[in-house]
């Protein structure tokens, strides 16, 4: 007989750190990426070619699903900044003129806003001084990144995509602001999905931000937002993963950590040198990882080439 599944865990809003015991976790995990094998291109060093062509073989209908949202230009509660894109030609001269005229655009963007798809760079979180593997701060200046940039992604993130829907596991549609996914959470939820999360994957966490947004409106995602508590990174150390995305900023908030703004993307980027996607979408993937009775997928990122940037925004494609 098969053995029953690990039982999810209650809803975790409110369960805190302390910053030693945060900065204790810190410490562990650094300690452990780096005996992993995380080298100076972070927890991509994992993300070999073997495990591209093995994600690549794993393609079935040859499907594509975009997991970002679409880009926001209208300001809103999670929106202060949004992006601009204006049209800058065709003119009012140029639109009826006889012969070949151009229409022309102009977009622009905060990368690391509260609403829009994006990637963070392991130049993004500054912990104590330091970027990731120890790394001075001083190589950020005015013009740009001198270390750990957008670079580093030049050529792209592609591999084994694994979904992981914590709202289906707890059967609710999305998590309220406040709570916390734990790794109780992730393990539960890959024993009900049955799929494995291994080594060199890209792993996505559902929290169902963007439902709850689009049925109840934007709200004020800096004072309020599901996400993963901290601990959780012992279940993405253990699998030994690449990459780490959530339709929310995989960061709960308010904080779990006191003195600390953004656990998780410390633990993630600045102790284990995993790239982080914010801000996806996964609304339009559910429904076709359950058609098709799998959620795992052949996942591609493509960055801008940004060499200096602390980050991108990203349209990442699942093929199914």
């Amino acid at each position: 007989m098969a053995p029953d599944p690990p039982v999810p865990s209650p809803p975790a809003t409110g369960r805190t750190l302390t910053e030693a015991a945060f900065r204790d976790l810190y410490r562990r995990l650094r300690s452990r990426a780096r005996d992993g094998g995380a080298g100076p291109r972070g927890a991509l060093d994992r993300l070999t070619p073997e495990h591209v062509v093995a994600a690549a073989a794993e393609v079935r209908c040859g499907r594509t699903v975009s997991l970002a949202a679409s880009v926001e230009t209208r300001t809103a509660q999670d929106s202060s900044q949004p992006a601009t894109h204006r049209m800058i030609a065709p003119t009012h001269d140029e639109a009826g003129a006889p012969g070949l005229v151009f229409a022309r655009d102009r977009f622009a963007m905060n990368v690391h806003n509260d609403v829009d798809s994006h990637l963070d760079a392991l130049c993004h979180v500054i912990f104590d001084g330091e970027l990731y593997g120890g790394v001075p701060s001083s190589t950020l200046t005015p013009d740009g990144a001198g270390a750990l940039s957008l670079d580093l992604v030049r050529d792209g993130l592609v591999g084994r995509g694994v979904l992981l829907d914590v709202p289906r596991l707890r059967g609710v549609r999305w998590l309220e602001p406040g709570d916390q996914v734990t790794a109780g959470d992730l393990a539960a939820a890959e024993a009900a999905q049955q799929t494995t999360v291994g080594p060199g994957d890209l792993l996505f966490v559902r929290v169902g931000h963007r439902l709850r947004r689009r049925t109840l409106g934007p709200w004020d995602v800096t004072r309020d937002r599901a996400g993963l508590h901290p601990t959780a990174m012992n279940f993405l150390a253990e699998r030994g993963v690449a990459a780490l995305g959530s339709d929310g900023n995989s960061d709960a908030a308010p904080s779990p950590v006191a003195g600390v703004g953004f656990p998780v993307h410390v633990l993630a980027v600045n102790a284990m040198g995993l790239h982080l996607l914010d801000w996806l979408d996964f609304e339009e993937l559910v429904p076709v990882c359950e058609e098709q009775g799998r959620w795992h997928f052949l996942c591609v990122v493509a960055p801008l080439r940004l060499p200096a940037a602390t980050g991108s925004p990203v349209n990442p494609v699942a093929v199914m």
